[in-house]
């Protein structure tokens, strides 16, 4: 693990991040946190640990709110600034492999906001780990509106007890982006991919289904081949 700075910008700052990159790696992924905790959530690094064992690195990085110790997030301005800088230090880290990013509920959205601004460079797909489509309690797409101006492919890890996106409506929203999205759907996963434990899978077999499935989609649909 290697811990780096990500230079956003002169008014900005940096933030933190960490590189894990394994041997065998064949793919990068720039994973960005959710909204209520950093990049050394108990998720994330469980996620990053599973994704490393199937070869792919990941660059996990900070919000500048986060950086700060500061509760309320920034402006989704400052968020995709973020997400664009640390593509960029993707790139320069590890200019020779193929290059995915997204992240976690609101790292997801930011990251496909930043997109759908203009291509994040060098970037060959997006994989969020829980779109957070709307608020608890109320249902609606428009958070998934600016999904249309992503010219990559995007896949969409979402559990079927997720608060944050109503089965009914993310696979609405799935099938309106066509070919450009794929929907992995985790059965009775909440927003953070917890099962209950009447279902008879452990956490771990779940980030293992979530990495299998990243590894897939992304040797599949991005490098055209087929396998694990």
């Amino acid at each position: 693990m290697t811990e780096l700075q990500i230079h956003v910008s002169d008014s900005l700052g940096s933030v933190s991040a960490l590189l894990v990159r394994p041997p065998d790696t064949w793919l990068l992924y720039a994973l960005a946190h959710g909204a209520g905790a950093g990049m050394g959530h108990h998720f994330l690094e469980a996620m990053s640990a599973a994704l490393v064992e199937r070869g792919v690195a990941t660059l996990r990085y900070q919000f500048p709110y986060m950086e700060a110790g500061r509760k309320r997030p920034d402006y989704p301005s400052v968020l995709q600034a973020t997400v664009r800088a640390a593509v960029a230090k993707a790139a320069e880290l590890a200019p020779e492999l193929p290059l995915v990013a997204g992240g976690k509920s609101l790292g997801a959205r930011m990251t496909s906001g930043a997109a759908a601004v203009a291509p994040l460079p060098g970037v060959r797909g997006l994989v969020f780990l829980g779109f957070p489509l709307h608020a608890p309690g109320q249902p609606g797409t428009s958070r998934a509106d600016h999904l249309e101006r992503v010219d990559v492919p995007m896949l969409f890890l979402q559990g079927t007890r997720d608060a944050f996106a109503r089965l009914d409506l993310i696979t609405d929203v799935t099938e309106e982006l066509d070919s450009r999205a794929t929907l992995h759907v985790v059965e009775g996963g909440d927003h953070s991919f917890g099962v209950l434990k009447r279902s008879g899978r452990t956490p771990s077999e779940v980030l293992g289904e979530l990495a299998d499935t990243t590894v897939q989609w992304a040797r599949a649909r991005l490098l055209g081949r087929v396998g694990a």
